[in-house]
């Protein structure tokens, strides 16, 4: 129940912004401190309930907020100051859109008075943020602060989840008001009708290749216990979105493997030659289609029920012949409700049963260990470590609930290939594409699961981003691995090169620091592991040593995919 406001007494907008912060139970604010809110710090002084990390950067701490939101289903909480810090801070607020996650960006402002007049650090985040935003709120009268930042809660949570930005100038924050803070209320979303429940049935109970997608960020354990029972009462095969790969156990018989950058042929086959398509939740864009090769635009050839919790994006590109505007679980749970007879399910799992196993092996085979052992391939094994080997041994060392944590760049594609992600929440990835997110995202996660095992893969492009996070860790107690996966280039982008420009290496040559004696230097743990055969034992003292560590993998830089190899020309 919202608390009213109140008159008894006044106190400083700023007070009633961090009353409304505990209100609406934020536990954690991420920051780089500012000038222009230090009402709001010193307001924090006094909430005993509320940690403040204070990172290095504010695109690290954006990242951070980002990766919270993503954990808890909540907001995920960032304050920086004005100009430089907010512009710091947006890539965080376009992972946090396209990611579908919610956040609350807090920024400070010049003195209201003197808007208008270009001053010291001005910017117009109307302009600045709103073509990404859910929501930009600026504070134009102390009186409304609880009023706006109830609005900020609700907005950031409701629907699609995504970022709201609001915007505190200076004066109004220490401008006293008598008006308490509030908390806000979510609008649940609509739910799913008996009939349509039904409707769904009927196309299942006629279908003869289907095939379910999940994506979308509604996926918590109670939502991915209720996606296992679904598709295994059915015996469906079940595809994951980009980078939602926690969605279902990837152990899971049902599990076929990920809709993706680099995204296998055997799943591509699938989705392409599927008669029917239940989506629920991911919005299929670019990537999850195949740049809209195998799920045509706006006409599917397949039978398509679209589920997802905004009606907006219901329509936006594809016209389904089912949509639906609910939570994936609510949809799930009239399915369930509305499943027929046993024999009925039994007849239809028969019909497609060579197709569930058919995919299953493709994946399985894709993301295993090669059978091959003909020495006439051995001159192609990648020197140095062997990532397929090393994140293969990861599925073996980690617990269910470790959390692994990724940013962009062709590391990943042997992160997201070989490791099998087995419970929801316990992958960290920007879908956006970001470098430079997986060391932030670890040490947001690690702090808020300090229980759980929590390890960053990270290209050395991608670890350069925010190396000085390590700081942060090490100041406010996170644990957890860093591999950082060293070939001295970037690799992406090398490997575009190559292929349209061969033999023309330009910009794409890095040249870091001393890794481990940068990891000591901030009191991580380190070590430089060259070959493959000595990354179960470095992987083991790192986790022994129970606090920060770094492991530098030296990997081949002619290996850039867990299948290509670029030539001589192009390194």
């Amino acid at each position: 129940m919202t608390q009213p406001p109140t008159s008894s007494s006044t106190q400083s907008a700023g007070r009633v912004l961090v009353d409304a912060l505990a209100l609406n139970g934020v536990e954690r604010v991420f920051c780089v401190p500012g000038e222009s809110y230090l009402e709001v710090l010193d307001a924090l002084y006094d909430a005993p309930g509320i940690d403040v990390v204070v990172s290095k950067h504010e695109g690290a701490a954006a990242y951070m907020a980002e990766a919270d939101g993503k954990l808890t289903g909540r907001p995920g909480i960032c304050m920086v100051t004005r100009g430089p810090g907010a512009t710091h801070a947006s890539i965080g607020v376009h992972v946090a859109q396209q990611d579908s996650t919610p956040m609350i960006l807090f920024i400070g402002q010049i003195t209201s008075g003197f808007k208008g007049r270009d001053v010291f650090q001005e910017m117009d985040y109307q302009q600045v943020f709103g073509s990404y935003a859910k929501l930009v709120i600026e504070i134009d009268h102390a009186d409304r602060m609880a009023e706006l930042v109830a609005r900020a809660f609700q907005t950031a949570v409701s629907g699609r989840p995504g970022p709201v930005v609001v915007v505190l100038p200076e004066d109004m924050l220490e401008m006293s008001t008598p008006n308490g803070a509030c908390k806000a209320t979510p609008i649940e979303p609509v739910g799913v009708t008996p009939a349509t429940a039904q409707a769904i049935v009927q196309l299942l109970s006629q279908a003869k290749q289907p095939l379910v997608i999940a994506g979308g960020s509604q996926w918590d354990a109670q939502a991915s216990a209720q996606l296992a029972a679904f598709v295994q009462h059915w015996q469906l095969p079940l595809a994951s979105s980009f980078r939602r790969q926690d969605a279902l156990d990837n152990n899971h018989p049902q599990y076929v493997g990920h809709l993706s950058l680099g995204m296998h042929s055997g799943v591509r086959a699938m989705v392409h030659n599927a008669d029917l398509l239940i989506n629920l939740g991911a919005r299929l864009t670019d990537t999850a289609t195949a740049d809209y090769q195998i799920i045509h635009a706006p006409q599917p050839q397949q039978t398509l029920v679209h589920c997802h919790v905004d009606a907006s994006e219901l329509g936006r590109v594809f016209q389904a012949d089912i949509a639906v505007a609910a939570t994936p679980a609510a949809l799930l749970s009239a399915l369930t409700a509305a499943a027929p007879s046993a024999g009925t399910v039994q007849a239809a799992a028969q019909r497609w049963r060579d197709w569930l196993q058919h995919g299953r092996k493709h994946f399985i085979e894709w993301s295993s260990r090669p059978t091959d052992t003909n020495p006439s391939t051995a001159s192609a094994a990648p020197q140095g470590v062997d990532l397929r080997e090393a994140i293969l041994h990861l599925n073996e060392a980690l617990a269910a609930d470790a959390i692994v944590t990724n940013g962009a760049g062709n590391y990943a594609a042997w992160l997201h290939r070989f490791y099998r992600y087995r419970q929801a929440k316990t992958e960290l990835a920007p879908i956006c594409g970001a470098m430079g997110y997986g060391l932030p995202a670890a040490i947001a996660a690690s702090l808020r699961y300090p229980e759980r095992s929590v390890v960053c893969a990270a290209g050395d492009g991608c670890f350069m981003m925010y190396p000085q996070e390590l700081a942060t860790a090490a100041e406010f107690g996170a644990k957890l691995i860093v591999l950082l996966v060293n070939n001295g280039m970037y690799g992406t982008i090398r490997m575009h090169q190559a292929k349209r420009y061969p033999g023309r290496v330009s910009a794409t040559r890095l040249q870091g620091p001393d890794y481990c004696a940068l990891a000591r230097s901030f009191g991580a743990y380190a070590e430089l592991v060259t070959q493959t055969q000595d990354f179960a034992a470095a992987f083991a003292r790192a986790q022994q040593h129970q606090g920060l560590a770094v492991l530098e993998l030296r990997t081949d830089p002619q290996q850039i995919t867990p299948e290509l190899r670029l030539s001589a020309q192009d390194l």
